[in-house]
């Protein structure tokens, strides 16, 4: 009956930290850039290189042999350029970088709260994981000695 109501509290606290991530800055300005990239102009761009990827999906299957090989590269490039350059899906990319962040930095406390052990992939490989093993991380004959 102990580990039912530990239970119960542990999932308890585990909706109110969404509660609270979902209430933050960072998810916030995610959710608020996500509905500005249904700017027409911005979803022109974006069926635009969806239709060229299938494309430059297919050419690629025969590489430089197919005859419109260069010519399907040129535009996939161009598109996926214009793309990179949009006001509304730079800013998109940014605000979803934050809140990936702020994941990252709440897995990371977590996992610490359990064990320094504990290995949490962060999907940035500049993110600072702090680890027992300071030298190299685990499984690297750091200092740490551990091999797993």
């Amino acid at each position: 009956m102990f580990a039912t109501m530990e239970s119960l509290a542990l999932l308890d606290l585990s909706d109110e930290l969404s509660a609270m991530i979902l209430s933050s800055e960072e998810a916030n300005n995610y959710l608020k850039k996500k509905q500005m990239l249904q700017n027409p102009e911005t979803q022109a761009k974006i069926q635009a290189f969806a239709k060229i990827k299938e494309a430059y999906e297919e050419v690629e299957r025969f590489g430089r042999y197919h005859p419109d090989y260069k010519e399907v590269t040129r535009k996939t490039r161009a598109l996926k350029r214009e793309l990179d350059m949009d006001e509304g899906i730079a800013d998109f990319r940014r605000a979803e970088t934050d809140l990936q962040n702020l994941l990252d930095e709440i897995s990371l406390l977590l996992a610490g709260a359990v064990s320094s052990n504990i290995k949490v992939p962060t999907g940035n490989p500049f993110f600072e994981q702090k680890s027992a093993c300071s030298s190299g991380g685990c499984g690297s004959g750091g200092s740490c000695g551990c091999s797993a």
